[in-house]
C-alpha cells in the first residue's frame, strides 16, 4: 500500500497522531472543521485537505480521531463522509466509542465496500506523541494485520481485543481505572495539603509506598503546579464516564465510584474547567470544604 494515510481530526490526539505518521515516513493528508489545526498540520510536515471527502479520494487508509461516536458516524457515512466516495477504504477509529454503537456500524460500512477498525489507545496525546500508549485493536484479524504498518507507528505497544466494540469495551474499562487513579492522587494531595505536608513532599513519598501509580508520575506535578495546559481534557473525561455510566446500566450493573467521579467532572466544567487538563480534577477536590 502507499504512504499517504489519511487523517479526520487533527486535536490533541490527531495532532500525537500526525506526529508518530510523519516520523515514521508517511505522508498525513489530514483535515480538520479547525482551519488553524489544518495549518498546525501543514508545517509540522503533512498536507492539508478541504474535506472528508477529500481525504477519501486521496487515501486508501484513514485515522478517525473526533471526540465522539456520533462525529464518527458523521465522517463515516455522511454525505461528504468517507463512503460517499465510494472506495474500499479501511478507516482506523481511534475515538473512545460506544461499544455497540461502533460494532454497529463497522458491520454497516462493510456493506458499502468500507473496513472499520476499532483501535482507541489508552494513554494521554503526549504519552502518545512519544510512542507510550497502549493501543487497543478490534476488528478483522486480516484487515489488522494489513493496517499493521499504521498500527506499528501509532501505536508501538498494542494487544490484539477481539471483533470492532471490544476495543471500545476495553478503553472504556481501562478509563474507568485511570480517572478513579486520578481522582484518587487528587484527594490525597489536597488531604496531605490540608494536614499541613508539603505536596511535593508527599508526592516523593507516595511515589516510593504501596500506593504508587504511574499516574503520580503523569500528573501529579501538572495538579500540585497548577498547570492545566490539557493533555486530555475534563470534557473528554466527561464524555467517557458518560459513555462508561451508560455501558453499566445497559449490562445490569451499579459502578459508584464512577458516579462520584462524573459528579466531580461536572463540578470542574461548571467552574468553567471544562477544557482544562483532566488533573484538574484536583480543583473541585480543592473546592469541597467541609
Amino acid at each position: 500500500m502507499g504512504t499517504n494515510v489519511g487523517l479526520i481530526g487533527i486535536g490533541l490526539m490527531g495532532t500525537a497522531l500526525a506526529h508518530r505518521l510523519i516520523g515514521a515516513g508517511f505522508d498525513v493528508v489530514g483535515f480538520d472543521l479547525d482551519s488553524s489545526k489544518r495549518d498546525a498540520l501543514k508545517t509540522a510536515g503533512g498536507h492539508a485537505a478541504a474535506s472528508i471527502a477529500e481525504v477519501g479520494q486521496r487515501c486508501d487508509r484513514v485515522l478517525i480521531a473526533v471526540l465522539t461516536v456520533a462525529q464518527v458516524e458523521e465522517v463515516t457515512e455522511g454525505a461528504d463522509g468517507l463512503a460517499a466516495t465510494e472506495r474500499p477504504i479501511t478507516a482506523i477509529c481511534a475515538a473512545t466509542c460506544d461499544p455497540e454503537r461502533i460494532a454497529t456500524l463497522a458491520s454497516r460500512l462493510v456493506s458499502r465496500g468500507m473496513i472499520l477498525l476499532d483501535a482507541p489507545v489508552s494513554g494521554s496525546s503526549a504519552q502518545v506523541a512519544k510512542g507510550e500508549g497502549l493501543g487497543l485493536v478490534a476488528g478483522d484479524r486480516s484487515e489488522v494485520n494489513c493496517c499493521d504498518d499504521i498500527l506499528g507507528a501509532i501505536y508501538p505497544r498494542r494487544v490484539f481485543v477481539g471483533p470492532a466494540g471490544d476495543g471500545s469495551k476495553a478503553k472504556l474499562a481501562v478509563n474507568l481505572a485511570l480517572g478513579l487513579n486520578r481522582l484518587a492522587l487528587a484527594e490525597s494531595l489536597v488531604f496531605a495539603e490540608r494536614m499541613g505536608l508539603n505536596p511535593s513532599t508527599f508526592l516523593d513519598i507516595a511515589r516510593q509506598s504501596a500506593a504508587y501509580s504511574q499516574i503520580m508520575d503523569v500528573k501529579g506535578m501538572k495538579m500540585i503546579e497548577g498547570d492545566f495546559a490539557p493533555q486530555g481534557r475534563i470534557v473528554q473525561s466527561r464524555k467517557d464516564f458518560g459513555l462508561i455510566l451508560g455501558e453499566a446500566e445497559r449490562v445490569g450493573q451499579r459502578l459508584p465510584l464512577a458516579e462520584v467521579l462524573m459528579d466531580i467532572l461536572k463540578g470542574c466544567v461548571e467552574s468553567g474547567e471544562g477544557d482544562w487538563d483532566n488533573s484538574a480534577v484536583i480543583q473541585e477536590v480543592r473546592r469541597r470544604k467541609v
